[in-house]
């Protein structure tokens, strides 16, 4: 069955269920407690996102400000944003499988640049999980070695883990 969606649209509170319901089901190795998304979107409510198709959300995508390598680690509360933030950080992107092929991924690269340019942020940054290294390098984005701190917060990510990053 075809799915169409227009386009990424923001978050809204009452969305949070379906976002939990969606990483349930995409992210299960990576588990999160709900609060992040709440807090997440509460800090910067402009970096997050829902993609709706005709039958319900298609996925949802959560970012925020962040300095270059320094994520915060998996299912753990920020408290608030860094004011020195110099980098626009997709901490989450959870696609369902009624997703594929609909160019999601590149409509919210799209998107987030516009965010990041309207901050005055210079890049965009994520974690690459889920053997997505080369998606993520066909979108731009390039794997930055890792200092001590940075590897060890990768390592809650898996083995497969790369910290990426894109100049806009």
């Amino acid at each position: 069955m075809l799915t169409t969606v227009s386009d990424w649209r923001p978050m809204r509170q009452s969305d949070l269920g379906g976002v939990d319901e969606i990483a349930k089901i995409v992210h299960p190795a990576y588990p999160e407690d709900i609060a992040v998304a709440t807090e997440r979107l509460a800090l910067f409510p402009q970096g997050c996102f829902i993609a709706e198709g005709e039958a319900g959300p298609l996925g949802y995508a959560i970012s925020h400000p962040m300095i270059l390598g320094r994520p915060a680690a998996l299912d753990s509360l920020l408290g608030g944003l860094p004011t020195e933030a110099d980098c626009l950080f997709l901490h989450d992107i959870a696609l369902t499988a009624r997703a594929r092929g609909l160019g999601l991924g590149r409509l919210l690269i799209a998107r987030l640049r516009e965010v990041a340019t309207r901050q005055g942020l210079a890049r965009l940054a994520l974690v690459s999980v889920n053997n997505s290294q080369a998606y993520w390098q066909a979108q731009g984005f390039e794997a930055l070695a890792p200092d001590a701190a940075l590897a060890t917060k990768l390592a809650s990510y898996g083995d497969d883990a790369a910290y990426m990053a894109r100049v806009l």
